[in-house]
């Protein structure tokens, strides 16, 4: 078998076999297939695709890549969520404690933020002395003993997709639906996850720009997980808008600790609901979402899921003191609100721009390894379709640079559009794929 066969196979529209495919991971993994081929067979897929069949054989080809973790033995069912990342986006840190809370103990890898979307581990990393570098011993330890882990994702799992994404992200390959789905799905399937929900964001802050092909990535990585023995449930989700108010890490994470206490955003408190609940139903809690939500909504009112998230930050070395008084947590220098510059209604949120604004901050990442302040971000005070006054705060900027804090007013300006005419608002889900 030859690699320069498998491209030509696929340049001209022919489906993959599984030993072709398997073939060209190992070998890629390895580095008996140069950056080269493996780029030239990136644009094959990107141009003409990969039936089901195909794209769950390149899940578990890069799944099998390393190690692949069995988790049957510490927990009864491994559930993990994943979000395809958006503006805003502290899900996991209220969903997580929640659905422990509720009676099934979960251990998630997370990953770090790159452009315009934030990252999980970072947000975490605001809280002094968190690790998010945890070995897989000390993974399935914490995961068996505290029932509830977050940390980052070990090396050893799924290196072909580690190494496939960096070369597709410098080759134009990236928004191929098949490489996005099996990315996804590889990483999940080594991590040990046998439920999966699957938070597909939708709009101007998300990767799928239209309902249309988000609901086809939705139904794609559906369809690996059953074809994996898997069970997965694709939500598919709002951003056109920041999630929440908060934009920025320790601003973020003040908002996750509300929302913990039962306070918060009414968007994101619904948001968290809405995965928890299908969470609960994977994990056999629940029957229903109706029933799974109840359940999750109970842990806020009770306090089991703040007690959760204090056990969380504390097995993982974090100060429980700065999340017990978030106000300890960093704070930027300067504040500064920017306000509608006429009366009317709330018409857009540009949720790209707004992201771009918190990177530009210094809240983000342009590439790899670029430092992240964790005090600087953005508070945004208002939602579409809701009434807007002339001079009435919509933004509040955060920064610890005043050169970057004029930089980000310019892009908010653009990013905020105001209608004399009153405006809809936005829905938050536009679907649900799998239940």
């Amino acid at each position: 078998m030859r690699a320069v066969d498998i491209i030509i196979k696929k340049r001209d529209k022919h489906p993959l076999t599984t030993e072709e495919i398997n073939f060209f991971i190992q070998g890629y993994t390895r580095g008996d297939i140069p950056d080269y081929q493996a780029a030239a067979w990136a644009m094959a897929v990107l141009l003409n695709g990969m039936d089901p069949r195909e794209t769950t054989d390149l899940t578990l080809a890069m799944a099998h890549s390393g190690d692949v973790l069995d988790l049957s033995g510490v927990v009864d069912i491994a559930l993990d969520k994943h979000s395809t990342g958006g503006v805003g986006d502290k899900t996991t840190l209220v969903v997580l404690p929640m659905v422990v809370a509720a009676g099934i103990p979960v251990g998630k890898m997370s990953g770090r933020g790159l452009g315009f979307s934030g990252g999980t581990l970072d947000k975490m990393e605001s809280i002094p002395g968190y690790r998010t570098d945890l070995t897989t011993e000390e993974f399935l330890t914490q995961l068996k003993e505290v029932g509830i882990v977050l940390t980052g994702q070990s090396a050893d799992l799924a290196p072909a997709d580690g190494k496939l994404y960096a070369l597709r992200d410098v080759t134009g390959t990236v928004p191929s639906i098949p490489l996005i789905a099996s990315s996804i799905m590889s990483k999940k399937i080594a991590a040990g996850a046998q439920g999966i929900v699957l938070d597909v964001k939708i709009g101007l802050g998300a990767f799928m720009q239209t309902l249309e092909s988000a609901r086809e990535l939705a139904e794609l990585m559906v369809a690996i997980a059953a074809r994996a023995g898997r069970r997965a449930i694709a939500l598919l989700s709002d951003m056109n808008q920041p999630l929440g108010y908060a934009v920025g890490n320790a601003l973020e994470v003040k908002e996750a600790i509300e929302t913990l206490h039962n306070r918060g955003p009414a968007d994101f408190r619904e948001h968290c609901l809405k995965v928890a609940a299908h969470m609960l139903v994977l994990g056999g809690k629940a029957q229903n979402e109706a029933e799974g939500r109840a359940l999750a909504e109970q842990t806020l009112l009770d306090g089991s899921a703040w007690d959760e998230f204090r056990k969380l930050v504390q097995a993982q070395g974090g100060d429980v003191r700065y999340v017990e008084q978030p106000e300890r947590l960093p704070t930027a220098a300067l504040q500064e609100p920017l306000t509608a510059p006429q009366s009317g209604y709330v018409a857009q949120i540009h949720a790209r721009l707004v992201g771009e604004a918190a990177v530009v901050l210094g809240a983000g990442r342009e590439k790899k390894g670029d430092p992240i302040d964790h005090a600087v971000g953005i508070m945004v005070h208002k939602k579409v379709g809701e009434a807007v006054e002339a001079g009435e705060p919509v933004f509040t900027i955060h920064a610890n640079d005043p050169a970057k804090l004029a930089e980000a007013r310019q892009m908010l300006q653009q990013a905020l559009q105001i209608s004399a005419t009153p405006v809809e608002p936005l829905p938050h889900f536009y679907g649900v794929i799998g239940e």
